[in-house]
C-alpha cells in the first residue's frame, strides 16, 4: 500500500487515487451471501386460508356427539352415562362399547376416573375398548383451582 510514487523525483504529495480492492472484496462477499440467502427468504408454503366471507356461505356442520361417558369410581365400579346412570361389569364392558359403535362408528368414549382408583381398573377400560375395536378415547379432568397472589 503505497501513497506516492517513486519516479516523481521526490515529491512527495499523497496520491489522488483510492484502493478499491478492499472494496471490491467486501462487495463480492456480500454478493455471496445476498446469493445463498435469497432462496431461502423466497420459497413459501402455500396456504389457502378461509376468509370471513367463505365462513358464512359455509352450511353449518353438525354439532360434535355427546360422547358415551364411563366412570370409574374409587372401589373399581363402572358406571356408563353423564350422572352414573347405569352400574356395568367389567365382562359387559366390551359388549356395550361394540353396540355403542355399532350405532355410530365416530364414538367417542370419555373416561372419568378417580384420582384414588386402581391403574388395573383403567387398563381394563382401555382393553376393552381396544376389543370392542374403539379407537376414540378420551381422559376427562379436572382443572386444578387457580391460587391467586395474596
Amino acid at each position: 500500500m503505497s501513497f506516492g510514487s517513486m519516479n516523481d523525483g521526490g515529491n512527495d504529495t499523497p496520491m489522488a487515487e483510492i484502493n478499491v480492492t478492499p472494496l471490491v472484496d467486501v462487495m463480492l462477499v456480500l454478493l455471496i451471501v445476498f446469493m445463498v440467502t435469497m432462496p431461502v427468504l423466497t420459497h413459501s408454503i402455500p396456504l389457502n386460508l378461509p376468509t370471513a366471507a367463505e365462513k358464512q356461505q359455509e352450511p353449518l356442520k353438525e354439532q360434535p356427539k355427546e360422547p358415551l361417558r364411563l366412570s370409574i369410581t374409587a372401589d373399581g365400579k363402572y358406571y356408563i352415562g353423564i350422572n352414573k346412570d347405569e352400574e356395568i361389569t367389567p365382562e359387559a364392558l366390551s359388549q356395550r362399547l361394540k353396540e355403542a359403535l355399532a350405532k355410530d362408528p365416530e364414538t367417542v368414549l370419555a373416561i372419568a376416573a378417580d384420582k384414588v382408583s386402581e391403574h388395573e381398573a383403567l387398563t381394563k377400560v382401555l382393553a376393552a375398548a381396544q376389543d370392542a375395536g374403539l379407537t376414540k378415547v378420551g381422559f376427562v379432568t379436572e382443572t386444578p383451582p387457580v391460587l391467586s397472589a395474596q
